[in-house]
This record gives structure tokens, sequence and C-alpha cells, in this order.
């Protein structure tokens, strides 16, 4: 094994964390124990009220590389301060809530090695609840709502459709990076939850391919504290910050003549995350905001009932504005 180790490209495994000890133990544990042994597993801990040493300690492992921020940075900082510290030849994230089927790297790595014109390998993943119980029925969906059903094994190049439009290939979930492609210093904070999207747009613009292998390897737990949880139902607030890191990189997207195939559907995504971002301004009492990208909505487009509705309704008084959009 110490053998074949040797002969292994190295492979960072990144895992920011925050106050999640329990899944945290999980995340590395199914780490550690891949079948795939030449590894470095890189724990950014964003300054949890306690902190998680004793838990990475545990192991044993000298493979798991520690850091503990002094202050909280942020999801996304943080996040980017680990990937800057692999030193491996290809990354993956392993988030602290999720987890890896054993032989997933063994599995991707070979992918990468042997197809040289391949920038990432990413494969299909479980759904599983707060407990770590796999739920088949949100997995199916999933499967089917990012359109990896229609998707059979090999390389595709180029992959923008299937990253950016469909964004079947998940960075931040499945995927196995080639680490040499990604400039992370690039990495604007307005990104934020949409990392793994613009993650997945810098390894479109090498022109390389993307490799699929349709098998579900990882794990991605979905809980209370989760971004598809935050930005959905009514969180006012992660519903403004996931509308701004949609404009940010949408509006980035456009700017991309590389892309000019799918700007028609990167700006509908654009206007819809402005018009989503003025409802989320006014529910928070910000008029003067979120008429302003309202007014950009409507600008952009010949007509549009939602984006019209909502312009009417800023002028109305708050207390019916709300009620209007509680209804």
């Amino acid at each position: 094994m110490r053998k074949n180790s040797v002969q292994q490209p190295l492979v960072s495994v990144i895992t920011p964390t925050y106050n999640r000890p329990e899944y945290l133990k999980q995340a590395l544990t199914s780490a550690v124990n891949q079948t795939y042994r030449n590894i470095e597993i890189i724990v950014s801990d964003n300054c949890s009220p306690e902190s998680p040493q004793a838990i990475v300690e545990s192991f044993n492992d000298p493979r798991i590389r520690f850091y503990r921020n002094s202050s909280n940075l942020g999801m996304l900082p943080n996040t980017i301060k680990a990937f800057k510290l692999a030193r491996g030849k290809y990354v993956a994230s392993l988030l602290d809530d999720d987890m890896w089927e054993p032989d997933y790297l063994a599995k991707m790595v070979p992918l990468l090695e042997g197809n040289s014109n391949v920038a990432l390998a990413f494969c299909d993943h479980y759904m599983m609840n707060a407990s770590g119980e796999i739920d088949m029925q949100k997995t199916e969906e999933c499967t089917r709502a990012y359109k990896r059903h229609n998707l059979k094994q090999g390389i595709y190049q180029p992959f923008a459709l299937h990253a950016l439009v469909h964004q079947s290939v998940s960075p931040a979930i499945a995927a196995v990076i080639r680490r040499e492609i990604v400039d992370w210093h690039e990495f604007s904070l307005d990104i934020a939850g949409m990392w793994d999207v613009y993650l997945a747009y810098v390894c479109c613009r090498t022109g390389k391919g993307a490799y699929y292998y349709p098998e579900r390897l990882t794990r991605y737990r979905e809980h209370e504290q989760t971004d598809t949880m935050q930005s959905g139902g009514r969180n006012l607030e992660g519903k403004i910050r996931k509308a701004k890191s949609e404009i940010f990189c949408y509006g980035k997207f456009l700017q991309d003549q590389n892309l000019a195939e799918f700007h028609p559907y990167f700006e509908q995504k654009w206007l819809h995350a402005q018009t989503t971002l003025g409802i989320g301004l006014m529910r928070s009492k910000q008029l003067v905001q979120a008429r302003f990208y309202l007014k950009c909505a409507l600008s952009k487009q010949k007509f549009n009932t939602r984006t019209l509705a909502a312009f009417m309704l800023s002028y109305i008084p708050q207390t019916w504005t709300d009620r209007l959009l509680d209804a």
C-alpha cells in the first residue's frame, strides 16, 4: 500500500468547517477511509465557538492538516483559504456536513490521470437528511433536476451546457479538479454562495473537457443550515444573498463571448435574480434600493408580470404590501 501511494498523485481534500463537530467527524471519517491513500486533508476552522482541534487529533492521521482562523472570515473566504493551502495535483471539496463513499477518489482520479484534456471528473451523489439517512426519492429528484439521468459515461468537451445551464457538475459536492487550472485570487466575495458554479465556469473556460462517471459516490446532507434550505422558503436574508450572488455571476457569464450561445439563458436568470432581490429588499423595507433593481429588470425586458407587479407594489403602503406578498 505504501508503494502504491507513492506512485499515486497527491489529492488535496478541502474541508472548511464551522460549528458542526459531529458532522465534521463523519466527513473526516469518510475521507481517511478512502481506498485511495495518497491524500492530504486540509481542515480550516472558521473560528467555531468550540475548536474542533480535538476531533481532528482524535484521528491520529498525519495526512490531516488543521488550521483555525483567529476570527470568522465568512464562508467563502474560509473556503478559498483552504483551497490556497492545497499542494496536491488534484483538489476535491469535502464540505464538513457531507460524506464520501470509500472508493470515490479511487474511481475518479484515474479518469483524470488517463485523460490530460480533462479539467475535472464528476459523478452523481446521494441526498441524505440531517441524521445521515439516504433519501432515495430526493436523490432521484436531484439527479433528474440537474439532468444527470441523461448523461452517459465519458468526456464532455466543451461542457458549459452541463456546468452552467443544467448545473449537472457540482464542484462543491462531487468533482475532482486539476489544481493548476484554478486561480483562487480571482474569486470575488460577490460570488458568495454561487462559488461552486463559478468554479465550474473557471474549469469550462480552459477549453478542457469534463469526465462524467455515472455512479453515486458522494453524499450531500440537507439540513437547516445548508444554503439550499436557507435560501428557500421564507428565509429573507438567504434569498437576498442568493439573488446578489446570481446577479454577479450571471453578469460575468454574460460578458464572456465564448458563451454567447447561452447568453439568452443567462440574461433571463440575471433578470429573475434582479426581481428576486428587489422583492427581498421590499420585504426588508429598503424601498429605494428595491426600486433600483426592479427598474433595472424592467429596462431590460419588454414585459414581465412578476417584475411589474413588484415595482407597482413598492409604491403601496408597507402594511398592504406585506399582506399581498405573503398571500
